[in-house]
């Protein structure tokens, strides 16, 4: 329940700080008084947007701070889902900078808007004059049935089972679809996959071929200029060989002089030992050059194969043609595997319809059980509110679609008056009825749902008279099970509160202020006379207001 407000700095209110009591309490004053101001900050704390316009100084932060005492309404597992430092008595405050920011707190902690409003529902219904035109919602109607059902556990399960069925549909969908482009591509793959293969590419064998087939179409070139090597090397009198042996053998007698000889010895002696071994080297390459018509012939096929099969898929090396040959036999593979895939999700897609289906029948089931209940409920109840011959017909009706709630369709169907045919509420009932209605409605759930408070906005607009104090009866009944605000100008329902505030305007330095009073016993008898009689209070209207209030 809401223990106390305090506000600053918001529209026509400077600085006000209420508390408030359990059970049913009462707000009146003259319309204008500032009620829909006490409204729109409340709503700041629930987690509405605001703009500069809430501010009265337009130079200074507005604060809306509200407490509330949550210690019997289990609300410790939105505390933790939320990283939240949880209070029996929990504070929320808002603030709206001059920048026209604003920033939002539970119990000091930052919090996001949306952290807001999803607490603001444990927390409040607020039941404005404009809401009772949701009776005609099929959300609201089910919400309304479910309630009295003890569906919402259930709903609950069932609603996060149906996500998940729902992505594991559009997986399904999306492999199909996969599926389907790869089999129109797959015969054309197999068989650029099947020409890949059949080439037997390995990387780095194109330069191995290009130089391959360079020495063979040359190769008695290659052979003659190998042997005239070999004989400037080897030539008896003049060969290079035998030249620089004989250098080697003059620098080896000087070579104990001096240091310096002895390093070129050395270097002439590597010059041989390597002339030698080139010598040797070109005459087995020599040996082994011999032509071969064959081996040129395959090994030019071999390369106009890779250059046509790079042409084909319009890359420059057999690297980038091994990356195609295994992409496609990934793509060729993959009709298997995205065929086993499909089949492994229809089957859980089965499984989990067999469990929404079961799911599904239990909350008709609870439904159809709790429309009598809920029929007859709100029968009585419009009774005592003066409508005698209103009736329900609640029609549930099974479908094969999966809703959010379950896989029913509704019919919420309404007749006021005798003979009458039933119709929609909102087109045969009046805005006293369906404020009635509404407040039937309020009453009944009161008894089921565990919210701590609910604040009614004039929800007796279009009754008067004994109806009026039937209606105070109701909502003082409510405040057995919850905290009940009700915004009122009925005398009637003004008297049945525990306490009632007084919403006024006052003028200070020029400037209109509201504020908001809890009532003494005195001042609650001169108002609710007021109520009665209007600006000037008659001694009826006194004694009237005292026996209102007794």
């Amino acid at each position: 329940m809401i223990t106390s407000l305090s506000i600053e700095n918001f529209a026509l209110i400077e600085k006000l700080s209420v508390q408030f009591s359990d059970g049913f309490s009462t707000i009146t004053g003259e319309t204008g008084a500032g009620k829909s101001i006490l409204l729109g900050a409340l709503g700041l704390v629930l987690g509405k947007r605001a703009d500069l316009t809430s501010l009265k100084n337009t130079s200074e932060k507005c604060i809306i701070e509200a407490h509330f005492g949550i210690k019997n309404y289990n609300l410790k597992p939105f505390f933790e889902s939320n990283d939240l430092d949880y209070e029996d008595e929990t504070i929320i405050r808002r603030e709206i900078l001059p920048s026209g920011k604003s920033r939002a707190f539970i119990n000091d902690t930052p919090v996001n808007l949306q952290e807001l409003q999803e607490l603001s529902t444990y927390l409040i219904d607020v039941h404005s004059q404009h809401q009772t035109q949701g009776l005609s919602d099929d959300t609201v109607q089910f919400q309304i049935i479910d309630s009295v059902a003890s569906n919402f556990d259930l709903i609950f399960d069932y609603a996060n089972q149906l996500k998940d069925y729902k992505k594991s549909k559009l997986a399904l969908s999306s492999k199909k679809d996969t599926l389907q482009n790869v089999l129109k591509e797959q015969e054309y793959n197999t068989f650029l996959l099947e020409e890949l293969l059949t080439s037997k590419l390995q990387s780095g064998e194109q330069e191995v071929l290009e130089s391959q087939l360079e020495t063979l179409s040359n190769v008695e070139f290659i052979k003659e200029n190998c042997q005239k090597s070999i004989a400037l090397v080897n030539e008896e009198q003049f060969g290079i060989l035998n030249r620089l042996n004989e250098i080697k053998l003059s620098l080896q007698k000087i070579a104990v002089y001096s240091k310096e000889f002895n390093a070129l010895f050395e270097r002439v002696t590597s010059i041989v030992i390597e002339t030698d071994d080139i010598e040797k080297e070109l005459q087995l390459l020599s040996e082994n050059l011999f032509s071969n018509p064959e081996e040129l012939e395959l090994t030019s096929q071999k390369l106009q194969l890779i250059y046509a099969l790079q042409k084909k898929h319009q890359v420059n090396s057999i690297e980038e043609l091994l990356l195609i040959q295994e992409d496609l036999d990934n793509k060729v593979v993959s009709v298997s595997t995205l065929e086993s895939d499909i089949a492994t999700l229809e089957k859980v897609i089965s499984e989990m319809e067999l469990s929404l289906n079961a799911k599904a029948l239990q909350i008709h089931k609870n439904r159809a059980v709790a429309i009598p209940v809920l029929s007859e409920k709100l029968t009585a109840i419009l009774v005592q509110l003066g409508m005698p011959n209103a009736r329900f017909d609640i029609q549930l009706m099974p479908v094969a679609t999966y809703f959010a709630n379950g896989k029913d369709e509704l019919q919420f169907l309404f007749s006021a008056n005798k003979g009458s045919n039933f119709g929609l509420s909102k087109k045969v009932a009046s805005g006293g009825e369906m404020s009635r209605i509404m407040l039937a409605v309020k009453a009944i759930l009161s008894q089921y749902s565990k919210l701590p408070t609910i604040i009614f906005d004039e929800i007796d607009t279009g009754v008067s008279g004994e109806i009026a104090n039937k209606m105070g009866d109701i909502m003082k009944s409510m405040s057995a099970n919850m905290q009940v605000l009700a915004i009122t100008h009925l005398p009637q329902i003004a008297a049945k509160g525990k306490a009632q505030f007084k919403v006024f305007k006052f003028v200070k330095d020029n400037q209109t202020q509201s504020e908001l009073k809890l009532l003494t016993d005195d001042e609650r008898v001169t108002e609710i006379a007021q109520m009665l009689s209007g600006a000037t209070i008659t001694d009826s209207a006194l004694n009237h207001a005292k026996a209102l209030l007794n």
